[in-house]
């Protein structure tokens, strides 16, 4: 029997730009209005703002804030009805009915293709308003203004959009890249010791598998840091933004196979958030995967003590811990649904394919692996375990309802 067949094969090119400013609502900052209006329209370009309520609670006058700008600027910017406010933190990605709600304001305010929402917000809110905005018209142009450490870093200037099912984090997602993102180190200013410090832990992560001047870095300004120094974050911030934008610059922006590099640490840190319910901040969750893996790597032979003293003691005096008792907890039933372990075989569901994970091979260089030898990852766990204790670290992170701002 005859057949035939036709193979497509195109090409798409992405860009967006991630703008470093102040006071981004200021009526005299072009920075916003600059974005909203690059591309050719007719009239006031049309935006919807969706304002994460942790941000209302720090920035009282937000609200008044962009209804201003957008006055000022009324013969080319369009405010859209008025802002919604959205309950920040990872609850919001475990919200069927608030993604309901989102696409209902879309279509009641005919929001269409050539128009803007704008997330303000955690790297939470902005995952969930950006999976809106990919599934809404099969793409509504999304403008991200991240306001923590974290999401202006790193989740908040990818091109992953995502909301938690089934009791699993990102399990509905989408890979679509944003119009533009905006970050205003002002807004760094009001957030809590917890969120200052979390995204901290992605810097880490990168520095420790791309760039082991940057780790250096982070280790010598750690007591900046700490003390809030806004100069040192804002390098910070720019640095390891640049690290994982050139990363996804790389051969497999969409992660059509199955090496992420840039989930070291991840494996661990996405089931802790589930198994603390959300609890525990995604960077405090990264720091113990970190943490986890670099011990595993010791004990697989590629790193010697002195290079996993150096990760450990910088975590522990940036103020992370790494240890959880959530750790230990069943991790002797890799099978059970209250084990870290089972986390890696989420993970490789979650990568599709083989098991890929990324270990340490020296600071700056990362080597990926297929398997984890169950028994290693127990003498891991234990001796973070112990290392915590001794370090006097606080036996586990100060959990209470998450705020972000």
């Amino acid at each position: 029997m005859l057949s035939s067949v036709i193979q497509q094969q195109f090409q798409v090119s992405f860009s967006y730009p991630v703008y470093f400013t102040e006071e981004l609502f200021r009526p005299d900052n072009s920075v916003l209005r600059t974005v909203l209006t690059q591309a050719d329209a007719l009239g006031p370009r049309r935006a919807v703002v969706v304002l994460d309520s942790g941000v209302v609670a720090h920035h009282p006058h937000i609200q008044t804030n962009i209804a201003q700008y957008f006055t000022a600027h009324a013969e080319a910017l369009q405010l859209n009805g008025e802002p919604l406010v959205v309950a920040g933190g990872e609850a919001c990605k475990n919200s069927p009915a608030l993604v309901q709600q989102l696409l209902e304001v879309i279509h009641q305010r005919h929001v269409d293709r050539h128009s803007y929402l704008l997330a303000v917000g955690g790297g939470a809110v902005l995952d969930l308003v950006g999976y809106v905005a990919a599934v809404a018209h099969r793409g509504v142009r999304l403008v991200r203004i991240p306001t923590t450490v974290l999401s202006q870093n790193d989740s908040g200037i990818g091109v992953k959009n995502s909301v938690n099912a089934f009791g699993k984090k990102n399990f509905l997602g989408t890979f679509a890249p944003p119009y533009a993102v905006l970050n205003d180190s002002r807004f760094l200013l009001t957030l809590d010791e917890r969120d200052w410090r979390a995204g901290i832990a992605e810097a880490i992560k990168v520095g420790l598998i791309k760039d082991a001047a940057f780790f250096t870095y982070l280790e010598q300004h750690t007591p900046a840091l700490v003390a809030r120094h806004l100069p040192t974050m804002q390098h910070v911030i720019r640095r390891c933004a640049e690290l994982h934008l050139q990363h996804i610059a790389g051969p497999d922006p969409f992660e059509q196979g199955s090496s992420r590099p840039l989930d070291f640490g991840h494996w661990a840190a996405h089931k802790l958030e589930q198994l603390t319910d959300y609890q525990l901040r995604h960077g405090e969750a990264v720091a113990i995967g970190i943490a986890l893996d670099c011990v595993y790597s010791h004990l697989a032979g590629l790193i010697e003590v002195p290079v996993l003293e150096r990760v450990l003691r910088v975590l522990h005096e940036l103020g992370f811990a790494v240890f959880c008792p959530k750790m230990a907890a069943h991790a002797e039933q890799p099978a059970h649904p209250d084990s870290l372990l089972l986390g890696l075989q989420e993970f490789r569901e979650h990568l599709g394919g083989q098991l890929t994970v990324m270990l340490l091979a020296e600071i700056g260089r990362g080597v990926e692996v297929h398997a984890l030898d169950t028994a290693r990852l127990l003498e891991a766990i234990s001796y973070l375990k112990a290392w915590q204790n001794t370090s006097r670290s606080p036996v586990e992170p100060n959990l209470h309802p998450l705020s972000l701002a």
